[in-house]
């Protein structure tokens, strides 16, 4: 597998994203977390969600830990099992009368929600590859739809198939769990916690990469940018313009006067 830095430059090369793609690893335990590595409510005194301290990590160039008593959003850490369930989220009371008509509607979202066990892992540890002192479970970039599509396109070059994605506009965050349980890469179109919360802008999609599919991409990148296909998407330019009566009707003197 190639080592991180060059990861990074490969997708600097090929898609140009605006952020820090980032690394992200599950923790067992406190004494995995690195050195350098910042603590939400140790250093900043803040308790946050997880897609705040992603948006951390991509934006300001932070290793982020963030383990139970960080937890500031109940809807991201109950997927993630640094709390027991309770059978409050598991009816849909965080969904109702806010992004579902009922509980029972509610609930029906939260079915679908991957999760870990609980007390399995105590931290969600993410950092800019640049700043990466550990073995990553899976990549994550944001980027608008076209360089979405360029990772899309990088992904399927040797496997073929289609990239999967599913989004309920909420617990974007939780499609972590999904990439490493299936270890399969995703595409999200994330969730209003993370636009608010994470900084997420209105134009940008997310990808996601399990380690296990990282050398795939990006020789699939490299080789599809070859091809042709490109970011910045390329322009067709042979053609021939047609221009107001005015602009045509000085062309026409010049060629009169011998000009053309």
């Amino acid at each position: 597998m190639a080592d991180l830095e060059e990861i990074e430059q490969t997708l600097n090369t090929y898609v140009r994203p605006l952020t820090f793609p980032v690394a992200i690893k599950m923790l067992k335990s406190e004494e995995e977390i690195p050195e350098k590595t910042r603590r939400p409510y140790q250093q900043l005194k803040k308790k946050v969600a997880i897609c705040q301290g992603i948006g951390m990590s991509r934006k300001l160039g932070w290793a982020v830990a963030m383990g139970k008593e960080d937890m500031q959003c109940s809807l991201g850490a109950a997927p993630f099992g640094f709390f027991k369930n309770i059978e409050f989220f598991d009816e849909g009371n965080l969904a109702a009368g806010m992004f579902a008509a009922s509980k029972e509607v509610g609930k029906k979202e939260e079915d679908l929600v991957d999760r870990f066990d609980y007390g399995l892992y105590s931290h969600i540890l993410v950092a800019p590859l640049n700043r990466t002192a550990f073995d990553p479970d899976l990549l994550m970039l944001y980027g608008n739809p076209a360089q979405v599509m360029r990772l899309i396109q990088g992904a399927l070059y040797n496997e073929g198939g289609a990239i999967q994605s599913s989004a309920m506009g909420r617990l974007g965050c939780a499609a972590i769990i999904t990439v490493i349980k299936n270890d399969e890469c995703r595409f999200l179109v994330p969730g209003n916690g993370d636009r608010i919360f994470g900084m997420t802008q209105d134009w940008e999609m997310s990808f996601m990469i399990p380690m296990s599919k990282v050398d795939t991409v990006l020789d699939g990148l490299a080789k599809t940018h070859k091809g042709g296909i490109r970011y910045p998407i390329t322009s067709f330019f042979n053609f021939e313009a047609t221009f107001p009566p005015s602009y045509q009707e000085q062309m026409k003197i010049w060629e009169e006067e011998g000009e053309l």
